[in-house]
């Protein structure tokens, strides 16, 4: 079997944890390292998540490294402790691995890994977009090398979750949205528009919480907080599957509805800071004054269908078949 390389950045975050639960459980993928960024929590406490994560899976092998602390423009806000918990896992309260991050920064490891393998690593962005930012001012060539760009951010069509306007990750770094979304690179955006349509029951989550691999107990126990955040917030039965349905997306893509748009980010102060706004498609129509912002950007392809109930039980059957 032929896998796809994979270079996961991610501020974990509960979604965030099952969703490299999922990346390291199927034998299709091949991770070749997580870069963390503030977002959900610190940069600092992201990377001691990650580094258990990897440890509970039994994957010493598998470097992390640190990355941004802070927006490109301003400071970092806090994160989510309501949704994810003070540890932004669910505080379960596990100690630290015995493990520890390399000393290259995110960005540069980022740019490295994909350099070695030209045309060869997915990278997946589960949180703000700040690492990939730097990582294509340190190595412009970047645009070219990256087989492809998976984007779990933004609300195109939709309303936002952490504003009215703005989806989270997009907000907590909107300056670095816009650089990213507008580099050029083959990106698939998976925003709102169908993350908000993958929702795992609680009778699976049930299920899944039985598991007794150490990583898949470990995610078990964490799941109940994020769970009764959504609950209790988003008024459904069970959670949103944010983060892991761009990794689903890398192997059952035929789930999935796709429109092409150049799209911008709002960076102003204003109430509609990170909103990601679509422009039509069409260039000829780019050339109005009004479409000008769009003009010369490259269109973005945005998930805006999917066939939720059937992504959900692909995830299911994953991570029952894997239990790491």
């Amino acid at each position: 079997m032929n896998k796809r390389l994979l270079l996961i950045d991610t501020d974990p975050g509960v979604d965030d944890a099952m969703a490299i639960q999922f990346a390291l459980g199927l034998p299709q993928f091949d991770v070749r390292a997580l870069t963390t960024v503030f977002g959900n929590v610190a940069v600092e406490l992201a990377t001691t998540n990650a580094l258990r994560l990897l440890h509970l899976a039994g994957r010493a092998d598998i470097p992390v490294a640190q990355g941004a602390a802070h927006p490109l423009a301003g400071a970092f806000d806090g994160g989510a402790p309501f949704v994810h918990g003070d540890d932004g896992q669910g505080n379960t309260g596990y100690p630290p691995a015995p493990m520890q991050a390399v000393a290259q920064p995110a960005a540069e490891l980022l740019s490295e890994v994909i350099g070695l393998h030209p045309g060869q690593v997915t990278l997946v962005a589960l949180g703000p977009l700040t690492n990939l930012a730097h990582a294509l001012r340190l190595r412009p060539s970047l645009v070219h090398e990256v087989a492809e760009v998976v984007v779990m951010g933004g609300n195109a069509f939709c309303a936002g979750n952490a504003t009215p306007a703005a989806e989270a990750n997009v907000l907590s770094d909107p300056d670095a949205a816009d650089v990213v979304l507008g580099a050029g690179w083959p990106l698939t955006l998976f925003g709102l528009d169908v993350t908000q349509q993958v929702n795992m029951p609680g009778a699976v989550l049930d299920e899944l919480a039985r598991l007794t691999g150490p990583l898949s107990a470990y995610v078990g126990q964490m799941v109940p907080f994020y769970r009764r955040f959504c609950e209790r917030v988003r008024q459904i039965d069970g959670i949103y599957v944010h983060d892991a349905t761009p990794l689903a997306y890398l192997i059952a893509p035929e789930l999935f509805h796709f429109v092409h748009h150049p799209v911008r980010v709002d960076t102003s102060a204003g109430i509609g800071r990170g909103k990601t706004w679509p422009a039509p498609g069409d260039p000829a129509q780019l050339q109005r004054p009004a479409l000008r912002p769009w003009l010369g950007r490259p269109n973005v392809k945005i998930a805006i269908g999917v066939q939720g109930s059937a992504l959900v039980s692909r995830l299911r059957e994953e991570l029952l078949k894997s239990n790491l």
